[in-house]
C-alpha cells in the first residue's frame, strides 16, 4: 500500500532516451516517466497504458517497468519501431538532438473503446501529453468523469491550447518569460478550462494558479545537477499525488496546493540527481 491512497494512470508515450555521448539508452517519455514517478513517490496504484513497438528499444522500457512493478495490462505491442528520442547532457541540462517522432506509435492511433474506459474508471486521474497522440481520445475521459491531467510542455502554440485544454483539469507547461508573463500565460489557461494550471520555470521553481490565486514555489537547491531529464515530470507527478490524496483526506485546497508544491520541489531535486529519467540505462551500439 502506497503512502498516497491515489491510483493514477499514464495514457500515452513512451521512449528510449538515447545518450549519444554515452551509447547509453534510458527508458523515458511523459507517461511512462508519470506512472514510475507516481510508484516512486508512493501512490496506491500506478498504471501505464499505451503502445510499445517490438524492436530491442521497445524490450528495454517493457523489462524495466515489469521490473518496477508498473501495471501494464492494457498496453499493446505493435510490428514497428518503438518511440525513439537522441539526447546529450551539457552541464547536466539535457539537450534534445531529434527523435523519430513517437516511432509505430505516432503512426497507430490509440483508439478507446468501452472496455478501456471500464478499466480507466479505477483511476483518480490520467495523465497525458503533448507528444502522446492522444488529443482525441480525452473527452471520452472527461466523460467518463475522470480527472485529467495534462503536459503541454513549451512548444504547444495557442490553438493547440484551445483546442485541447477544455477536456483537461490540471494543465502543465514550461515557461522562460517573465514573472508576470507567466502569470498572465496561466490566467488565460485557466479561462479555457482546467480547474488549475502550473509553469515550471526551471532554476526559478514553478508558479501555480487555481482561478483565484497565485502560488510560487521556488526549486530546491541542489548541490551538484547529475541531469535534468524528468525533473519537470516529476514535479508535475509529485505535485498531483500528493494534491489528489490530500484533497481526499479532507484537507482544504490552499493548504493542499503549498504543502504538495513543496513536497514536489523535494522530489524533483532528488529526480535531477539521478541519471536519464529514472535511471535502467542499457549500453547500445
Amino acid at each position: 500500500m502506497g503512502r498516497y491512497d491515489v491510483n493514477v494512470l499514464g495514457f500515452g508515450d513512451n521512449v528510449v532516451d538515447k545518450y549519444e555521448h554515452l551509447n547509453t539508452m534510458y527508458p523515458g517519455g511523459n507517461c511512462v516517466n508519470f506512472a514510475v514517478y507516481a510508484n516512486m513517490f508512493g501512490a496506491a496504484r500506478s498504471a501505464y497504458m499505451g503502445y510499445f513497438g517490438n524492436d530491442k528499444e521497445a524490450e528495454h522500457v517493457i523489462k524495466t517497468l515489469q521490473e518496477i512493478g508498473i501495471e501494464m495490462i492494457k498496453c499493446q505491442q505493435l510490428d514497428g519501431e518503438n518511440g525513439c528520442a537522441r539526447a546529450t547532457l551539457i552541464d547536466g541540462d539535457r539537450v534534445f538532438l531529434g527523435s523519430n517522432e513517437g516511432g509505430i506509435r505516432g503512426e497507430t492511433p490509440f483508439v478507446l473503446d468501452q472496455f478501456d474506459l471500464e478499466y480507466i474508471r479505477q483511476f483518480d486521474l490520467v495523465h497525458s501529453g503533448n507528444y502522446c497522440f492522444m488529443e482525441k481520445e480525452l473527452y471520452k475521459i472527461k466523460k467518463a468523469g475522470i480527472s485529467i491531467s495534462y503536459d503541454f510542455s513549451d512548444d504547444s502554440t495557442d490553438e493547440y491550447y484551445q483546442e485541447v485544454a477544455p477536456d483537461v483539469d490540471f494543465a502543465f507547461c514550461s515557461f522562460d518569460g517573465t514573472e508576470e508573463e507567466t502569470r498572465e500565460r496561466l490566467r488565460w489557461i485557466v479561462s479555457l478550462g482546467p480547474k488549475l494550471a502550473c509553469a515550471s520555470r526551471g532554476a526559478e521553481g514553478c508558479i501555480l494558479f487555481d482561478g483565484k490565486q497565485f502560488y510560487q514555489q521556488p526549486a530546491e537547491p541542489i548541490e551538484k545537477v547529475v541531469d535534468t531529464m524528468g525533473a519537470g515530470d516529476s514535479l508535475i507527478t509529485s505535485f498531483l499525488v500528493g494534491y489528489l490524496d490530500r484533497l481526499k483526506k479532507g484537507c482544504n485546497r490552499d493548504l493542499a496546493i503549498r504543502e504538495s508544491l513543496a513536497e514536489a520541489a523535494k522530489f524533483a531535486a532528488k529526480i535531477c540527481c539521478i541519471d536519464g529519467a529514472f535511471g535502467y540505462g542499457k549500453r547500445y551500439e
